[in-house]
């Protein structure tokens, strides 16, 4: 009864909302709860990256296991880039756990990556296509890349994806897929979301657990954001395709634009 009681209903509808936003525009949670924590309800912004990672291991499973029933996951991409992220994410929770948390040049840190992380999201949103374009163009007036180079690139990609995902609970989505499509043209986008998202699992989980047992996870508030975001995610994902993605996509960039610069001018 005292954990019920302690279950925060704004959490809840501020989880439907985001939830909303994700079915839609398939942008990582990530990108919109932990700045809404940070900024709107003044959660440490450890708790809020922490608990969000907890919360994303969780929604993405559900996503997990629908790619792998439609096989649109390519189970070696994902090992490649867990054998770099996952390392990545122990050494930066080790490093995390040897700091003063409560600190205030800490939270500047962690603010500042966030909002980085958010304007470098933003800026994806608008330009993957044409960035993915211009690469795969210069690529193909250029000698074949060897399998092994692809595959080294990958783990690269993985090891700061565990990194900077682990820091901020930002970038597994925008800038995984985007690295994704240009290491691998000629894999279908579907293949490169299904395996993002499953990789985003492990990373995610090893991550949250991470944060749990250095004291960082808010257990009432991630029930919370459950409650309003699952039946938000699943409203989202039904409005998807009657939503126009041309208007959608600018205008959710523009707002983490601007919540990226409230962040870093904080």
């Amino acid at each position: 009864m005292e954990f019920l009681s302690s279950l925060n209903p704004l959490y809840s509808v501020s989880g439907l909302l985001v939830g909303i936003l994700v079915g839609v525009t398939g942008v990582g949670g990530g990108s919109l709860m932990t700045p809404l924590l940070v900024l709107f309800f003044n959660v440490h912004p450890a708790t809020a990256v922490g608990t969000d990672l907890l919360y994303a291991a969780i929604t993405k499973s559900a996503g997990s296991v629908v790619h792998s029933r439609n096989k649109t996951v390519n189970w070696r991409i994902v090992g490649l880039l867990a054998a770099g992220s996952l390392p990545a994410t122990l050494v930066t929770l080790l490093l995390m756990s040897g700091v003063d948390r409560d600190s205030l040049s800490f939270k500047s840190v962690l603010t500042n990556a966030l909002g980085w992380m958010l304007f470098l999201t933003a800026i994806l949103l608008i330009f993957r296509k044409p960035i993915v374009d211009t690469v795969a163009g210069w690529r193909r007036n250029q000698k074949p890349v060897e399998a092994r180079t692809i595959a080294v690139a990958t783990v690269v990609l993985g090891l700061v994806l565990g990194a900077l995902v682990t820091l901020t609970s930002v970038g597994a989505g925008a800038l995984g897929v985007t690295v994704l499509l240009m290491l691998y043209p000629r894999l279908e986008i579907r293949d490169i979301v299904g395996s993002d998202i499953a990789h985003a699992v492990p990373l995610t989980l090893l991550g949250g657990l991470g944060y749990w047992m250095i004291g960082e996870i808010d257990w009432a508030l991630l029930v919370s954001l459950l409650i309003g975001s699952i039946p938000g995610i699943i409203v989202g994902s039904q409005l998807a395709p009657r939503m126009p993605d041309r208007l959608i996509r600018p205008i959710l960039a523009v707002t983490l634009a601007l919540v990226a610069l409230k962040l870093v001018t904080s």
